[in-house]
């Protein structure tokens, strides 16, 4: 069985590390707070480390969930990095949505050092995380994905190889372009259905059994509805990897405006005290 390190034990960090743990992994942990790797190790009968480079020795896979490309580059580089501990042969697997950039970055540190990187950014949220049902979108070499395939099944339902190191970052990218057109087409379907009249209830389980149906439809609508923003995924989160993906676009030329316009909306919602609000809070701006 596999020794196994995880960096990072956020809403999405911890439970991806516990399930690792619950499949019977040897798991140990990283966290800036030492007391929540306290906390998780206690809970999951593991042990924690004081630093990435500690948690990193002697493990096969290093996997890191952290904020940033700033935090991926502090648990991942210097004397007490996740580098400097990772043994020849072993490897680096990041789930931080992070720039492509820094992917290949990495990747380029992995290779120099007999080691291996692979970028793997994940879509489905804490409720995924919690329910083992993400979506992995990975970059690096095909040999060392089919190897940690059946090691993510603890936390995942699916992952793809989409290319070499850098590819993964990019499948987020395009991932939370669609989220972004799917959150406001479907803010302001639900509006305008209120302001009709139409029991929207009954509008969700008649449209979404078409073409028009989505993840989003189908696990939002309620809460919508109701005015209700204070789970999922943070507006200030999803401006952090709008902001990547539009630098990143601008290497190709890839116009997006919608997914711009909306990212202006987001804006909005900042500005108006709804940082920590989900995603879904688009809605917010049409009830006014």
């Amino acid at each position: 069985m596999k020794k196994i390190a995880f960096i990072g034990l956020g809403v999405m960090g911890y439970p991806m590390a516990g399930h690792l743990a619950k499949a019977g992994y040897q798991v140990t942990v990283y966290n800036r707070t030492t007391a929540k790797a306290m906390q998780w190790a206690h809970e999951f009968e593991n042990s924690f480390a004081k630093t990435p480079k500690q948690a990193a020795e002697d493990a096969d896979i290093v996997f890191a969930c952290v904020g940033n490309d700033d935090d991926v580059r502090q648990v991942a580089l210097g004397e007490e990095g996740i580098f400097a501990g990772l043994k020849a042969g072993g490897v680096f697997v990041d789930h931080t949505t992070a720039s492509a950039e820094l992917a290949r970055e990495l990747n380029q540190v992995a290779l120099a050092q007999g080691k291996h990187f692979i970028d793997a950014p994940v879509s489905g949220g804490q409720a995924g995380a919690e329910n083992g049902q993400l979506t992995v979108m990975c970059g690096g070499e095909q040999k060392i994905f089919v190897q940690l395939q059946p090691v993510m099944t603890a936390f995942a339902k699916f992952s793809q190889l989409m290319g070499p190191a850098g590819n993964g970052q990019i499948a987020k990218m395009a991932n939370q372009i669609c989220i972004a057109g799917l959150v406001q087409g479907l803010s302001e379907a639900l509006n305008f259905a209120q302001r009709a009249g139409l029991d929207t209830d009954k509008l969700i389980e008649t449209i979404s059994k078409g073409a028009a149906g989505s993840w989003q439809m189908e696990n939002r609508h309620k809460t919508m509805c109701a005015g209700e923003y204070d789970f999922g995924f943070a507006v200030d989160w999803m401006r952090k990897d709008l902001a990547i993906t539009f630098s990143e676009a601008k290497k190709y030329d890839a116009k997006l405006p919608v997914t711009e316009m909306v990212d202006g909306f987001y804006e909005q919602i900042q500005e108006n005290g709804g940082n920590r609000f989900d995603t879904s809070s688009l809605i917010s701006l049409l009830k006014k």
